[in-house]
């Protein structure tokens, strides 16, 4: 059996270090409660909707280095977080990034 679990979060644009308390603490409540599966929504590291903000580049690397610290709260459990992505020639995304065992696998 997969046990699901969907955090419904509120975010706020732009506060990486409050996004991420909520997410971590959701991902501790769904470890209680023995998910498989945790899925957020999409932006859920930078808040949504960042408009403006994307223009910054200080903004995306500031949800990328948000999103690289979950891997040590992904340990035991899969999560989908939905964050903004960025190529290598600058192309921005509305990605999910899928953390399996501590590791981003997607």
């Amino acid at each position: 059996m997969l046990r699901l679990g969907i955090a419904q979060i509120n975010t706020t644009v732009g506060d990486f270090k409050g996004n991420l308390a909520r997410i971590i603490d959701a991902i501790e409540q769904a470890k209680n409660r023995q998910t498989d599966l945790l899925v957020f929504p999409e932006m859920t590291v930078c808040g949504y909707p960042p408009e403006d903000l994307l223009y910054k580049k200080d903004f995306i690397q500031g949800n990328l280095t948000a999103l690289r610290s979950l891997k040590k709260k992904a340990r035991g459990i899969s999560l989908l977080v939905g964050f903004v992505d960025q190529d290598t020639q600058g192309q921005l995304y509305n990605a999910a990034a899928f953390f399996h065992d501590g590791k981003v696998t997607g």
